[in-house]
């Protein structure tokens, strides 16, 4: 008899059902076994004049039994019972080694026994979502998806914040983004491209939002006219996703985290403002100020208050931040007549969550601007993209667990499968 998932089952009719024991209340004549699988949970009622075995089963035991689902009125899981048949006994589970509140060190230690938890499911569910979603809306938009290499010649981007290794009988480095193989693939024609992967961070950073080793979903597309093609194109690609995973998790998100994080599609356009008028609502609505060294970025508390700002002024979660100090800003941003360049960060719910721009795709002015950041050698390989033509171009990406840490108000280290930190290898 083939395997039948609980959420699948037919009430009166014989199927086999496989998971772990999510609960288990030991009677006199028997038990209730509440059993769980990936699609849900359904109450199994044992006797132990039939099954004497069901004494020994634990908590997390995992268990096969072929049964009927019965419709009983008095049964709280949904009114759904399992009268057995034949149980099978596939593994005992010892005491658990931690709770659900137990610290969350603690929790990482034993990731596979937290994983179990259903807000742990709904989260893995949500980023599947996420990410096919934004797939299928690239797809249509006639992007095609490419795989970069992770280990690169040269240190990627800004030289600093990458992890050596050894290779062979030289240096290689884990790539710090796929940027420049995206810009590549831009000069190879490809005018519209996506990868989802992993990326990597050589940063000493112990905050809720920070990873040594994240899923990044990056694209790039040609023939933009200005960095308000790249934004808009973000917007878009975020308001499909959120109806999606709104359509599929919004209820079991409210039920299981709260209703503070409601699934809100976003209207488009998404507000914009500069990074200087921006400082002077948060000083004239909150009192917020920084020194005029720290003008030219966004510090982190601004990034926090974006969050109250964007709702108070524009009613909306999501906020565009442009005219970035250019020593801010990577060196392959395009720059206007001006000097500023033609960037954005994204803000959802106080943090950042992109940034974006129009790349500087005229070789000259691209080497120049790799001179002045000190890095024209480093970027040599780089640079070579652009000497045989190259279109206009731009893209962003974006972080995929910091976009579900976002979504049920999780840090970073429970919003990845297995977080990787300055002091987290295992398991």
């Amino acid at each position: 008899m083939e395997r039948t998932y609980i959420s699948e089952m037919v009430p009166e009719t014989e199927c086999k059902i496989s998971g772990f024991v999510d609960a288990i209340r030991q009677m006199r004549w028997g038990a209730f076994v509440v059993l769980r699988d990936m699609s849900g949970k359904v109450q199994v009622t044992f006797g132990k004049d039939e099954f004497p075995e069901i004494v020994t089963v634990t908590n997390h035991s995992v268990l096969t039994v072929v049964g009927t689902l019965h419709l009983n009125p008095s049964v709280k899981m949904g009114g759904k019972e399992v009268t057995p048949k034949s149980l099978v006994i596939e593994s005992l589970a010892e005491a658990l080694p931690i709770a659900d509140d137990s610290d969350i060190d603690a929790r990482m230690d034993y990731r596979w026994i937290d994983l179990r938890r259903e807000q742990n499911h709904l989260m893995l569910k949500l980023q599947t979502t996420l990410t096919a979603a934004m797939r299928e809306y690239l797809l249509r938009e006639h992007f095609v998806e490419i795989h970069t290499p992770k280990l690169i010649g040269a240190a990627s981007e800004s030289g600093s914040d990458v992890f050596e290794v050894k290779y062979f009988d030289t240096k290689a480095y884990l790539a710090q983004s796929p940027q420049f193989y995206k810009q590549m693939a831009m000069a190879a024609g490809l005018e519209r491209i996506f990868e989802t992967g992993p990326v990597f961070r050589a940063e000493k950073s112990y905050t809720n939002k920070h990873a040594t080793e994240f899923s990044g979903f990056d694209l790039e597309f040609s023939y933009v006219e200005s960095m308000y093609d790249v934004m808009k194109m973000e917007e878009n690609l975020l308001r499909y996703a959120l109806a999606k995973v709104k359509e599929a998790h919004g209820e079991e998100i409210v039920r299981l985290f709260g209703e503070e994080y409601e699934v809100i599609v976003p209207e488009t356009p998404f507000p914009v403002i500069r990074l200087a008028d921006l400082y002077r609502e948060l000083e004239e609505r909150y009192g917020y100020t920084v020194p005029d060294e720290l003008h030219g970025d966004l510090t982190t508390d601004a990034e926090r208050l974006c969050a109250r700002f964007s709702k108070e002024k524009y009613g909306h979660e999501f906020l565009f931040v442009i005219d970035y100090d250019a020593k801010e800003r990577a060196f392959y941003h395009m720059r206007n007549a001006e000097g500023v360049p033609q960037g954005y960060d994204l803000i959802w719910r106080g943090v950042e969550i992109t940034t974006g721009a129009q790349r500087e795709h005229r070789y000259e002015i691209l080497k120049k601007q790799a001179q002045e950041k000190g890095l024209d050698k480093d970027v040599e390989f780089y640079l070579e993209f652009f000497r045989y033509g190259c279109p206009p171009h731009g893209g962003f990406g974006l972080g995929i667990d910091r976009l579900t840490m976002l979504f049920l108000g999780l840090s970073i280290k429970e919003a990845e499968f297995l977080f990787r930190g300055p002091n987290r290898l295992t398991p």
